[in-house]
């Protein structure tokens, strides 16, 4: 029979580990911790000699004190580094984290994103936090949310339900970009979005190859052939994940999109594990990230 000193030694140290866990995933990992995820391939239908490099980034979720103003600065710094062609922004800027100490102005955070830099733009598009933060927005259920206004009135390219020809080295491509499949939240469970890929996709005018920007992954299953990469962010990379796999996935298909470079009958989607925290202030095992795509 195990003594009471061994008992209580042993809870004292399942106790100390429970707590060095808890710690690490609400504070370090989520507060400190910032990785560059690269990937680099050569998507379908893609132009020979294109070589573009992309810096990408997803739900920052800014609020004090989860993903204060400064940590969102020091992401764009970090962008900045890796000197990209063009930069992707995949949504969610804005949290509905409660507790919080403070809430930071939508001209603030897109202040910031107009700090990053590369010689093709930035580029950005909406989640889901975005419209649903919006009190106005949903009770009128008309867009756009007022951080996009704020990220145009920056200077900053927003592709809302829109597509765009862009070259590098004479080489041209596309960009296209759809709004959130789950815009407006009309019940528990039940939601409108205000995505429309078709009308999105049909202002395409050549064969250049196309990348599009779309904060929930699931529209990959809508994605046509034409599409040579769709990027996505939205999921957090289930934010709590284990030797691969994330219990708790805000997606239809769960873990199949979860995170990464997935690959399904030639069609190409990078999910990112995205930066700051939702629903709970915490991460594990998908640190914070910068995606970095070398393509071509």
């Amino acid at each position: 029979m195990i003594s009471r000193r061994t008992f209580l030694k042993n809870l004292g140290r399942f106790s100390a580990v429970g707590l060095g866990t808890a710690t690490y995933g609400a504070v370090i990992e989520p507060g400190f911790m910032l990785r560059t995820q690269a990937y680099a391939f050569t998507p379908p239908n893609w132009t020979p000699g294109l070589k573009l490099r992309i810096a990408m980034v997803a739900d920052p979720h800014v609020v004090e004190p989860y993903f204060p103003l400064p940590r969102w600065q020091h992401v764009m710094d970090a962008v900045n580094a890796l000197e990209p062609d063009v930069i992707l922004m995949l949504g969610d800027y804005v949290s509905g984290l409660r507790p919080r100490l403070a809430t930071v102005p939508n001209e603030d955070i897109a202040r910031v994103a107009a700090s990053a830099r590369a010689p093709l733009g930035t580029h950005c598009i909406f989640g889901n936090h975005d419209w649903w933060e919006d009190r106005e927005t949903q009770r009128l259920k008309k867009g756009p949310p007022a951080i996009q206004k704020a990220f145009e009135d920056a200077g900053l390219s927003v592709f809302s339900n829109r597509a765009q020809r862009f070259a590098k080295d004479g080489l041209p491509f596309w960009l296209s970009g759809t709004e959130s499949l789950v815009s407006f939240r009309l019940g528990l469970h039940q939601f409108e979005g205000t995505a429309d890929l078709k009308d999105t996709l049909a202002q395409v005018t050549d064969d250049a190859p196309i990348i599009h920007l779309a904060h929930e992954p699931d529209i990959f299953v809508d994605m046509p052939a034409r599409v040579s990469l769709t990027v996505s962010g939205h999921t957090h990379g289930g934010q709590l994940r284990i030797a691969g796999y994330s219990p708790i996935v805000p997606s239809g298909y769960g873990n199949r999109f979860a995170y990464g470079h997935v690959i399904e009958d030639g069609h190409h989607l990078v999910v990112s594990g995205g930066l700051g925290v939702s629903n709970i202030p915490m991460r594990f095992g998908v640190p914070p990230e910068i995606n970095l795509l070398d393509l071509g």
